[in-house]
């Protein structure tokens, strides 16, 4: 299956879902997926056709205008994202139409990562699923339901002022529908599901920003849909 015959990726997702399976039996509970390293730089650097894939849980959100407290973080970065819904579950064989058709909405994502270690070797990076640490959902639009992108513009705001836009939402990402398309084949090879439901957060929308002593807020803004904004507790 495409994105399963490189063995760092088959190792490290190994590693990564067994992680998962003991906090779910442990009482979490799940949210959906992540992709990481999907800009065509990443792509390159460490010889990847495809986005690496990791997991979210309810324990990691954070309500739009929360708070997140970066007490013992390593090498804290902040992603706007475009948050995809899934309506339906797809399996590993679907095809770009059923997976356009399974896109319930979209809406403005922003991920908390902790760059803890130098990301050098993809089956870490897997294992330690892609530095996630925490999501912030913004509202979700079904106007948008199967990826429809047309009329978007997202606004990066830090400390409250505007520091990045882009209307070219997928460029920095890949489309979004064969994301999706991706995640399920990946899950699919190794025993999962993407399930009605989950959300997949598709990758940064620009490139990521490190977090600085000096930042208090951060927001992206998914305009017409609204934007996920979060507080930034350095002690």
């Amino acid at each position: 299956m495409e994105g399963l015959q490189d063995q760092r990726i088959v190792r490290g997702m190994t590693r990564q879902l067994d992680a998962r399976r003991k906090r779910l039996d442990a009482g979490e509970r799940p949210l959906g997926w992540k992709v990481g390293f999907g800009a065509p730089a990443s792509l390159a650097k460490f010889g990847l056709s495809r986005p690496l894939v990791g997991f979210l849980l309810q324990s990691g959100r954070v309500d739009s205008d929360g708070a997140v407290r970066l007490k013992g973080w390593t090498k804290p970065a902040i992603e706007p994202e475009i948050a995809v819904y899934i309506g339906r579950d797809l399996d590993g064989d679907a095809s770009v139409d059923e997976a356009r058709a399974a896109i319930a909405a979209l809406g403005p994502a922003l991920e908390l990562a902790d760059v803890d270690k130098p990301p050098e070797d993809v089956e870490t990076i897997l294992a330690g699923n892609i530095f996630q640490r925490h999501v912030v959902l913004g509202p979700a639009s079904s106007a948008h339901a199967g990826a429809k992108l047309a009329g978007l513009t997202g606004r990066v705001f830090r400390r409250g002022v505007e520091v990045q836009s882009t209307a070219e939402l997928e460029a920095n990402t890949g489309r979004i529908v064969d994301i999706v398309c991706h995640v399920a084949r990946v899950l699919a090879g190794l025993g999962e599901q993407l399930r009605a439901g989950e959300i997949i957060i598709a990758g940064s929308v620009v490139a990521p920003l490190i977090i600085e002593p000096a930042d208090d807020s951060f927001a992206f803004a998914l305009e017409p849909i609204g934007r996920a904004e979060v507080r930034i507790a350095q002690a």
